[in-house]
């Protein structure tokens, strides 16, 4: 299954896979490249979102896409919670190639204040936690929108991760399979 890169120079986005450095939640660095993937229908929406967003102001920052199984694996040993890693066994969308984790920036590439950082695993951290100012209900509320829009579906948890309705209809893919070489 070949999936498609994610190229920022020709999209204009911005790309900062928290998993290809040593700033994220596990502290060590997972990918050993810093390049996004995704199936050609994640693709497909994910052009949708950047068109929509740039017409609203505002440019996308990819976080995460396409994540080997390998990879999740990793994840799960370090935080086996299911409330936000997803059980390697059951597959995460992002080892289908359906999913993506993401923010808004303003066009000088300035991060929306989303009340939380990227992957903080807390109840502040879920959609419906409302224990915020205007500006931040305001902003999760604009790529909650965008994403809708888009054909994407949101998971409760994490204001930054989205994906593909039916996730599970696509199988998992490891890093050889994909053709990555993210690993």
């Amino acid at each position: 299954m070949k999936l498609i890169e994610i190229l920022p120079d020709e999209q204009n986005i911005l790309i900062s896979l928290a998993y290809a450095s040593h700033r994220n939640f596990t502290e060590k660095k997972i990918y050993q490249k810093d390049k996004a993937y995704l199936r050609k229908e994640a693709y497909l929406a994910l052009n949708k979102t950047i068109n929509i967003a740039d017409k609203m102001g505002f440019k996308i920052k990819i976080f995460d896409a396409f994540r080997p199984v390998e990879a999740q694996k990793k994840m799960w040993e370090f935080n086996p919670d299911p409330k936000y890693i997803a059980d390697p066994k059951k597959g995460s969308p992002h080892s289908r190639g359906v999913a993506i984790d993401l923010t808004l920036c303003t066009q000088d590439n300035v991060e929306l204040d989303m009340g939380t950082p990227f992957d903080s695993f807390s109840q502040k951290s879920h959609h419906d936690h409302m224990d915020f100012n205007y500006e931040i209900l305001h902003n999760r509320s604009i790529l909650l929108g965008i994403m809708t829009l888009s054909g994407w579906d949101f998971y409760n948890n994490e204001w930054w991760h989205y994906q593909l309705h039916n996730p599970r209809k696509y199988p998992l893919l490891s890093d050889k399979a994909a053709g990555t070489n993210l690993l």
